[in-house]
C-alpha cells in the first residue's frame, strides 16, 4: 500500500500511509485507538475506497471495490468482533455465503462438512464440524473465524486482537497456528496493543500515529519502550509499576458471604474494604465475571449474604445496585455499556439523566454541560459529542463507559477486563482513573487476564475456581507473574497459603 490518504467528512484518517507485508510474515500494525489502523486495513477489505494512493498484491496494482472483490484475491480478516452465526454448526459458519450445491440447487451438506473438516486438518485443529457454535469455547470461535478467511484461500490474513478472549493456553494454540500458517507463505498482518504477544509472534513493526506513518523496522532493533513512546509520540508513564499502599484501619465497605448464583458462583465470600482495590483472578470459566454480575444484580441471586457498610442489603437488579452506589464497567462494552446507534452525550448521560430533567423532561442545556463537563474530566477524543458513539475508536469507547458511571460517584466500582483492545497510553490512563478511585475512599474490584495488570493494581488479590474462593493473597506476598501463574493454575505455592 503506497500513499493511503483517506478523510470522512472533512476529518483526514488517513495521511499518505504505506504499508508493506513480505510473504509469510508476521507483521504487526500499532498504534493508538484512533491512529488509523482499521481504516487502513478497511481499504485493503474494499470497505472504504482511498481518497489517493494504490495497491499492488504480489507486484501487479489492484483496487477492491468491494469485500468479495478482496476476498477473492486472498485477502482475509479476522475482526476483533466475531462475524458468526451461533445457531449454525463450525461447518456451516466456515462455508458461509459460499456453500457447495449439489446437482438439484439445494446445499450440500456433507459437502459442506467435508470441506470444513479439510480447512480445519490442514490448520491441525481438532474441532468437530458438526457442532453448534453456540456450544463451543471462545477459543473455537476464534478458530472457527480464521477457517473460515482460508476457506477462501487467503494469501493474507488479519488478525485483530485475536487473543482479547482468549485464556492464555488457548493463546499459545494460537500462536502455534499462526506459525504453521506463515511456514505455508502465508502472511499475518497482526493487530494487538499487547506487546508480550508482538514479540512473541511478530517479524516487523509499523507504527501509525494520528492517521501518518511513524516508523516500520525490525522486531528486534527496537525496546518495548521505544515502540510505546513512538505510538504515543511522548514518553509514557510505566502503569505496571505496583506502588505498595497501607491499608492499616481501612473499614469493610462491602461484605459478601456464601453468595451463589446460577452456576458459575458457589458460595463465595469476600470482604472489600474502604479504599481497597481487590483483584479477581482465574481461569476462563472460574466465575469471575457471573460474580461481579450478580453483585450488579444481572444475575438472580440463589443464597448468601450482602452487607455495604455492615448493614445487610438485596439487589435484585441493577436498578437497586446502582442505588446502593454500586457500579459496573462490563467486559463487553458494545454490548452490555453503550447504545452504538446514540450520541456519546446520550451515552454519557444516560445513568444521570435526573440531573438533567426538569420534571421528566430533558433540558438540553444541562444535558450539554453534564457531558462537556464529563468529556473533559475523563480526556474522552470526540470530534463531535453528538455523533453516535460507534464512530470513537475502542479507548475512548471504553473511555465514555467508565465517565457515565464514575459520573454517579459511586461507592463501589467493579471493572471486568477495563482495558481489553485499548492502547498502551489508554491503558495508562485507565489504570491512574482506578488507583485515583481507591484513594478516594471507595472500593475497587478489578477484573484482568492481564496478569501484569492485576499485579500492578491490586492489594489483594481473590482466586477463584469453578466459582469458588481458592485463594486469598496479600500482593506484597506475590512476588512475580509466574506465582500468580501457578495460583490460577491449582498450584498454589505452599507458603502463600490463603489467608482470610
Amino acid at each position: 500500500m503506497r500513499g493511503i490518504s483517506k478523510a470522512f467528512g472533512g476529518v483526514r484518517a488517513l495521511r499518505e500511509v504505506s504499508f508493506l507485508v513480505r510473504p509469510g510474515e508476521v507483521h504487526a500494525l500499532v498504534g493508538e485507538n484512533g491512529a488509523g489502523k482499521s481504516t487502513l486495513m478497511k481499504i485493503l477489505q474494499g470497505v472504504f475506497q482511498p481518497d489517493a494512493g494504490e495497491i499492488s498484491l504480489g507486484g501487479t496494482s489492484v483496487r477492491f471495490p468491494n469485500p468479495l472483490a478482496a476476498r477473492a484475491a486472498g485477502i482475509g480478516m479476522v475482526f476483533q468482533e466475531f462475524s458468526l452465526v451461533p445457531t449454525l454448526s463450525v461447518a456451516e459458519n466456515i462455508c458461509l455465503c459460499e456453500e457447495p450445491v449439489g446437482s438439484i440447487g439445494l446445499i450440500d451438506r456433507r459437502g459442506e462438512r467435508l470441506r470444513a473438516a479439510k480447512i480445519l486438518a490442514n490448520m491441525d485443529v481438532d474441532i468437530d464440524p458438526t457442532a453448534p457454535l453456540w456450544a463451543l469455547s471462545t477459543a473455537v470461535w476464534q478458530l472457527t473465524e480464521i477457517a473460515k478467511a482460508l476457506s477462501r484461500n487467503a494469501r493474507i490474513l488479519i488478525l485483530d486482537e485475536p487473543t482479547a478472549s482468549l485464556a492464555k493456553h488457548e493463546t499459545e494454540a494460537l500462536f502455534a497456528l499462526i506459525e504453521r500458517l506463515k511456514s505455508r507463505g502465508i502472511s499475518i498482518i497482526y493487530i494487538s496493543h499487547r506487546m508480550d504477544e508482538i514479540y512473541r509472534i511478530a517479524d516487523r513493526i509499523t507504527i501509525l500515529r494520528d492517521g501518518a506513518w511513524v516508523l516500520t523496522s525490525d522486531l528486534g532493533q527496537l525496546s518495548p519502550d521505544a515502540i510505546i513512546e513512538a505510538i504515543a509520540g511522548r514518553e509514557v508513564t510505566n502503569a505496571l509499576t505496583w506502588h505498595p499502599r497501607s491499608r492499616a484501619g481501612a473499614k469493610a465497605l462491602l461484605e459478601v458471604e456464601g453468595l451463589s448464583a446460577g452456576p458459575r458462583v458457589n458460595g463465595v465470600s469476600l470482604v472489600l474494604h474502604e479504599g481497597e482495590i481487590l483483584g479477581l483472578a482465574g481461569l476462563m470459566g472460574s466465575g469471575r465475571t457471573e460474580l461481579v454480575t450478580a453483585l450488579f444484580g444481572m444475575l438472580s441471586i440463589e443464597a448468601g449474604t450482602i452487607r455495604i457498610s455492615g448493614q445487610e442489603i438485596r439487589i435484585t437488579s441493577p436498578v437497586d445496585a446502582i442505588g446502593l452506589g454500586m457500579v459496573l464497567i462490563p467486559e463487553d462494552r458494545r454490548v452490555l455499556g453503550l447504545v452504538l446507534e446514540h450520541s456519546v452525550n446520550e451515552n454519557l448521560a444516560l445513568p444521570l439523566l435526573g440531573r438533567v430533567a426538569n420534571k421528566g423532561v430533558l433540558v438540553a442545556r444541562k444535558l450539554r454541560k453534564l457531558t462537556r463537563d464529563l468529556i473533559e474530566r475523563f480526556g474522552i477524543k470526540v470530534r463531535d459529542a453528538g455523533a453516535p458513539v460507534d464512530r470513537l475508536s475502542g479507548g475512548n469507547q471504553q473511555k465514555v463507559v467508565i465517565a457515565k458511571w464514575l459520573g454517579t460517584e459511586p461507592r463501589i466500582l467493579m471493572m471486568d477486563e477495563p482495558t481489553a483492545g485499548v492502547d498502551v497510553g489508554t491503558k495508562a490512563e485507565i489504570l491512574s482513573m482506578v488507583r485515583a478511585v481507591a484513594e478516594e475512599g471507595k472500593g475497587v474490584i478489578f477484573i484482568s487476564s492481564e496478569l501484569p495488570e492485576l499485579l500492578a493494581v491490586s492489594d489483594r488479590i481473590l482466586i477463584l475456581s469453578k466459582g469458588e474462593v481458592v485463594g486469598d493473597l496479600a500482593r506484597a506476598d506475590i512476588p512475580s507473574e509466574d506465582v500468580l501463574q501457578l495460583a490460577i493454575q491449582g498450584k498454589l505455592p505452599e507458603q502463600l497459603g490463603t489467608r482470610a
